[in-house]
């Protein structure tokens, strides 16, 4: 039986390893490890992974595919502790919400017979923790892969199978370019989210204001509710990007205090209308197309296991012809005067 494993059972490693074992895979071990002992239980008991092991070198050892879902400034020094312990050719990603300082991690830390293929699923909920897993919480969502540049085909072949089992999209995109980009789509409105609550929070009329607020405010400041530790390490692994587009917000809060400033009523509606029809169509019709993921990977209705199986294939195949390779008398030209 091969092994898969996940580092850190919280909320997104947990709901992978439910969505995987939903595609009841063949053949294949889940095994779950998290430095908190009480969450390691709580994910053997809602069935997100098979069994767990108290140490992450246990955990990790022969394992096919490695899935790092734990904070991210705590990467590094998983991939450190894990490193001297991975079976050769093995497969490592990761859910990281940024991805340029993780990507040089793993470059530095990884040995070379690892592939490491950067992940980031963009699906998740203000609630922490394996108790609010699901295993649809990736179903539809868009999931970047970012290949390292001495990752393996087939270990990109196999988390683009792992994306698509979870039924979630692959998307490809550069970490850097990935972490401008979700600065502004996710890590700025975590940002305003907590600037905002804290703002009105913080006002000696905040019992009457609490007494008033309704699902806008509570809409609005949802994101206040995340974790601290993901909403610090995003930061302070992103900072450049959020502060990019902090600066940027900035400027367009100012923009909409001049129209009210200067009294332009009209010019207030106009950009109001505007504003309402332009996100309207981004509800409605989604997205602009981007172009679809074309790599020769096996659909959801393959199984999983043929991937890792392949590889060990591949390896099996690499050692067989090393050994014939170094046999006496075999990979020697044929003495003249004698047939081939």
């Amino acid at each position: 039986m091969e092994r898969m494993t996940i580092v850190g059972l919280g909320l997104i490693g947990g709901s992978l390893g439910l969505a995987l074992k939903a595609a009841k895979l063949s053949d294949i071990e889940i095994v779950g490890y998290d430095t908190d002992t009480s969450a390691a239980v709580d994910a053997r008991r809602l069935g997100a992974v098979d069994k767990t092991e108290p140490t992450l070198q246990r955990a990790t050892a022969g394992a096919g595919l490695v899935i790092l879902a734990t904070p991210i400034v705590a990467m590094r020094g998983v991939m450190e502790e894990m490193a001297g312990g991975l079976r050769e050719n093995c497969v490592v990603t990761d859910t990281a919400s940024t991805k340029s300082l993780v990507m040089d991690w793993a470059g530095q830390l990884l040995p070379p017979s690892v592939s490491f293929v950067g992940g980031h699923p963009m699906a998740g909920k203000e609630t922490a923790g394996v108790a609010h897993a699901e295993a649809a919480l990736f179903t539809g969502k868009p999931y970047c892969i970012v290949p390292s540049p001495r990752a393996s085909e087939g270990a990109v072949r196999m988390v683009v199978g792992l994306v698509r089992l979870v039924e979630a999209q692959p998307l490809f995109i550069d970490a850097e370019e990935h972490d401008r980009y979700v600065a502004a789509v996710s890590h700025l409105p975590l940002v305003l989210s907590s600037a905002l609550f804290t703002l009105v929070r913080g006002s000696p009329a905040w019992p009457e204001l609490a007494a008033l607020a309704s699902s806008g405010f509570r809409d609005v400041t949802r994101l206040a509710s995340t974790d601290p530790e993901l909403s610090h390490d995003i930061c302070v692994t992103n900072r450049e990007a959020v502060l990019h587009w902090l600066e940027r917000m900035a400027e367009e809060i100012s923009r909409y205090r001049e129209l009210l400033v200067e009294g332009r009523e009209e010019d207030l509606f106009k950009h109001f209308t505007r504003t309402q029809f332009d996100r309207d169509t981004y509800i409605t019709a989604g997205p602009p197309t981007r172009t679809p993921v074309t790599a020769d990977v096996p659909d959801l209705g393959e199984r999983f296991a043929a991937l890792i199986v392949g590889e060990r294939l591949a390896r099996r195949a690499r050692e067989m012809s090393k050994a014939r390779s170094e046999r006496p008398g075999e990979g020697r030209p044929p003495k003249a005067g004698r047939r081939p």
